[in-house]
């Protein structure tokens, strides 16, 4: 694909006014530093990170955020920076490597335009929160991708203000949630400024008001992410909220939400100067800029089912949810209330209008879905599993009533994840000593990847054993503080300072705690999970970390029932809690653990990616067979768990003595049995082939190709 031009107005001199202005604030020389500090590239590059830990290591790991770091360190510090010659060389090596031939690929002079990838949440770096789960780093690792690539891609999402909520656990083990305001005016983005001087605004017909929201620009390389924002003193204040918290609880807000990410992202595009030639749809969330698309041909006299045609030919859609409550409708009543005025201006009868997004056309007393709506208004659609691909067939086959489930048109494309941001240092640096460094731009397919099975065990241990330390370092301070500020007994709080060895299998169990994802499952057989515990031959330790929405009152019960075992002899020191999971510490359990436990309830894991990422890291899967693994596991890569169908609570009687059968009799006997040098050859075995089967075929660099060459490419015949 080659990218069509953009106007002058996509916020291009307003990040080059930035860089200028952070510039000032060091000497001359280290002037590349601002502009480093601009492009999202260093969360994924250890060297530029390197540049800005040197300033000020402790406030480098407090903030993680260059900009703030270059404003707030002392003039002595930088000056000293700037006279040392080993600094200044890396600077310049880095600085090359980051702009050289990286001019934006959207920005070209000719050809057809950008995809405009639409999604509720991105996750780019920790500092930055405005993702609440797998959804936002799916979507985060794809724009990463895309930069990698070189392909021409502009994200589209929303400025949450508060972002997604802080945990707070009692010691009792209850949820509390807390909202912490976000600076954007003191992270490295930027407001998108209009041709005379002001900020760049659009307006959205939300409620009876028109609903102004201003633009951010955020640069990851050569990709561009543009967020929307209603806090602004010209709206009213209920306006200025609709962007302030990811997936809030109130379904009208959730509405006026998709509304402005959809219709707003439209207009917003629009005002950049920027004109897509693919509409990507990552989730339902956005669906409703296909009403705005709509509109646009409606404007140029198009005729009804012409512009429906027309915006369908530019939109695909990746549908995430398996789940029938993610996949969100609205009573007309309630779509009304918040776009009536914008469907008047639309010059269309309602009920067409409306039909487009029931799953019954003419069925006056069906609500308004978001999925049926992403689904009608695009060319082609895909779950992000094989598995996934089914389970969406046979769930959306009602809007294909004359096809069988096997004919409805969803395809797959399995998800995966960006190497750079998820494949710790040490082990990309022990793949590049015997692979060599161009392995990152390897295809799935290349027969390199043989090479894997002659690392050398040694090396692969030692570096496996690095990573289990450095997680076990952090498991202890953050289990120290997270007991000391729930005002945690003096005893259990002294526990934490023994938690984990560097040298015991670790197990890690860590995602958004919904109540399909089994969480409970590890304490359902207590008698034979003290006695694992317990074990001194053969000693297993577990992380757990995670979030239950605030709504979610069955996994805060779940994470209640956790807690309940804390004061039982071995858990205190065996078993630990980390509060309020999220990006950095994501990548600290994920490259840490030996072991990733994964219980969902098929078939509702519609792709999950964590286990992804631990296997790059040199851990192993331990998995119910959905999602991914379903298509990954093949015997000797990790291990499976083949749900029998039927009665929940007997499916969870199954898998639950399952996990504790195979952690026993297999996982442990084959990480403990040593050879006289001290390896475990056999565990090592496994480990490598994970690496052979998952790193080459899920990784987002894959992901991506494959959207591009059956998604973005336009249909032949």
């Amino acid at each position: 694909m080659s990218p069509k031009t953009l106007g002058r107005n996509d916020g291009s001199r307003d990040v080059a006014n930035a860089i200028a202005e952070l510039a000032q604030q060091a000497p001359a020389t280290l002037a590349p530093l601002a502009a480093i500090a601009y492009d999202y590239r260093w969360a994924w590059e250890p060297r530029a990170t390197a540049l800005f830990a040197a300033i000020d290591p402790e406030m480098w790991r407090r903030t993680t955020n260059p900009r703030h770091l270059i404003e707030a360190a002392a003039p002595r510090r930088l000056a000293a920076l700037a006279a040392r010659t080993e600094y200044m060389a890396e600077l310049r090596a880095v600085s090359d490597a980051f702009f050289a031939g990286a001019a934006d690929p959207a920005a070209a002079d000719a050809g057809a335009g950008p995809v405009a990838y639409f999604c509720s949440e991105f996750a780019i770096h920790a500092a930055l929160p405005i993702y609440g789960g797998g959804l936002g780093v799916l979507a985060g690792d794809l724009l990463k991708a895309a930069s990698d690539a070189a392909l021409p891609l502009i994200g589209v999402g929303l400025a949450y203000r508060q972002g997604y909520f802080q945990q707070r656990l009692d010691p009792d083990g209850w949820q509390h949630e807390y909202w912490v305001d976000c600076a954007f005016d003191r992270l490295p983005i930027v407001r998108v400024g209009d041709r005379d001087g002001g900020v760049l605004t659009v307006s959205v017909p939300i409620r009876g008001r028109d609903v102004r929201a201003q633009v951010w620009r955020l640069d990851l390389g050569r990709v561009r992410l543009y967020l929307l924002d209603t806090d602004r003193d010209d709206n009213d204040p209920v306006d200025r909220w609709i962007t302030s918290r990811l997936y809030v609880g109130d379904r009208r807000t959730r509405l006026t939400q998709y509304a402005m990410l959809g219709i707003g992202g439209v207009r917003a595009l629009a005002a950049l100067g920027i004109e897509p030639s693919l509409v990507h749809l990552n989730e339902g969330h956005a669906a409703f800029g296909g009403y705005e698309r709509l509109r646009e041909h409606l404007r140029a006299g198009t005729s009804f089912d012409d512009a429906v045609a027309a915006v369908r030919a530019a939109t695909i859609f990746t549908t995430h949810t398996p789940v029938p409550a993610g996949n969100e409708a609205y009573g007309v009543d309630e779509v009304e209330a918040v776009l009536g005025r914008y469907f008047d201006d639309l010059a269309a009868p309602r009920e067409r209008l409306y039909d487009l997004a029931r799953l019954r056309p003419g069925d006056s007393g069906e609500g308004l879905g978001i999925t049926p709506l992403a689904l009608r208004t695009s060319r082609a659609a895909n779950g992000v599993s094989r598995r996934h691909g089914e389970v969406a067939r046979a769930m959306w086959q009602p809007l294909w009533s004359d096809r069988a489930v096997d004919d409805v048109p969803i395809g797959h494309v399995t998800n995966g994840v960006h190497v750079g941001t998820w494949m710790a240092p040490p082990m990309q640096a022990l793949l590049d000593r015997h692979l060599g460094s161009d392995w990152r731009r390897w295809r799935a397919d290349d027969a390199r990847w043989d090479g894997i099975a002659a690392l050398p065990d040694a090396e692969l241990w030692a570096t496996r054993s690095a990573l289990r330390a450095a997680l076990v370092e952090y498991a202890r301070t953050r289990s120290v503080l997270d007991r000391l500020s729930r005002g945690d007994t003096p005893e259990y709080v002294a526990q934490a300072a023994e938690v984990f060895d560097e040298k015991v299998l670790t197990i890690g169990f860590a995602r958004r705690v919904a109540t399909y994802k089994r969480l409970y499952l590890l304490v359902r057989c207590p008698e034979r999970n003290l006695r694992l515990l317990a074990d001194v031959d053969m000693p297993v330790q577990l992380v757990i970390a995670g979030k239950a929405h605030p709504q979610d009152h069955d996994a805060k019960n779940t994470l209640h029932a956790i807690f309940g075992a804390k004061a039982i002899p071995n858990v205190g020191r065996r078993v630990v809690f980390l509060e309020n999971y999220d990006l950095a510490m994501a990548l600290r359990l994920v490259s840490g653990v030996d072991l990733w436990l994964n219980l969902p309830r098929p078939p509702l894991e519609a792709s999950g990616t964590s286990g992804m990422k631990v296997a790059m890291n040199g851990g192993l899967n331990l998995s119910v067979l959905d999602g991914w693994w379903s298509e990954a596991f093949d015997g000797e890569n990790g291990w499976g768990i083949a749900t029998p169908e039927g009665d929940p609570q007997a499916q969870d009687d199954h898998d639950a003595a399952a996990v504790l059968d195979l952690i026993e009799h297999e996982v442990r006997p084959l990480f403990y049995e040593r050879t006289a040098g001290g390896l475990p050859v056999r565990w090592l075995a496994r480990v490598k082939r994970a690496l052979r089967t998952i790193v080459p075929q899920f990784t987002a660099a894959r992901m991506l190709h494959e959207y591009d060459e059956r998604m973005y490419a336009p249909p032949t015949g």
